[in-house]
């Protein structure tokens, strides 16, 4: 389909195209709900994953994560060879019971996150701080040795 020049705006079936891929479509054209019509409204309980930056300095390798809204105490940081395991729980505070949701997109509950640190830390070398709401681990880096020639006689 040809497109006005300076049309900056998604064509109908260039949206479709965008957002499905050949093997999202079905081949009875119906929408993807159960057969019989119905939506699977089971609840599978999966934990939350926290969005991590890792970048690293001369010397450190440094972890962030944004936890607003968890206490230090909800927060379980743990590490063992070379793993990093971050996880907690995120509450509301609130415990009302809602009888019908109009918007809920924020996340509350159990989360987590496992990683493998890029570079070789010292494990018992370690800062963790919780400030405003940001979780900022930093290790130290073990420093690699430059390989050394080795002679062959």
């Amino acid at each position: 389909m040809a497109r006005k020049q300076n049309d900056d705006l998604l064509i109908e079936d260039e949206l479709t195209a965008a957002f499905l891929s050949d093997d999202s479509l079905m081949s009875d054209h119906t929408t993807p709900a159960a057969a019989d019509g119905n939506w699977d409204d089971s609840e599978e309980e999966f934990p939350g994953q926290l969005a991590v930056d890792v970048y690293e300095t001369e010397d450190k390798l440094v972890v962030k994560a944004r936890t607003a809204g968890v206490n230090k105490e909800e927060l379980d940081v743990s590490i063992s060879d070379g793993i990093l395991t971050i996880s907690g729980t995120l509450s509301s505070g609130d415990d009302t019971d809602a009888t019908n949701w109009h918007i809920q997109e924020c996340y509350w509950g159990e989360f987590n996150r496992t990683l493998a640190l890029p570079v070789s830390v010292k494990e018992d070398e370690v800062e963790a701080v919780l400030k405003d709401g940001v979780l900022t681990i930093k290790f130290n880096k073990i420093r690699q040795e430059a390989a050394k020639k080795i002679q062959i006689q």
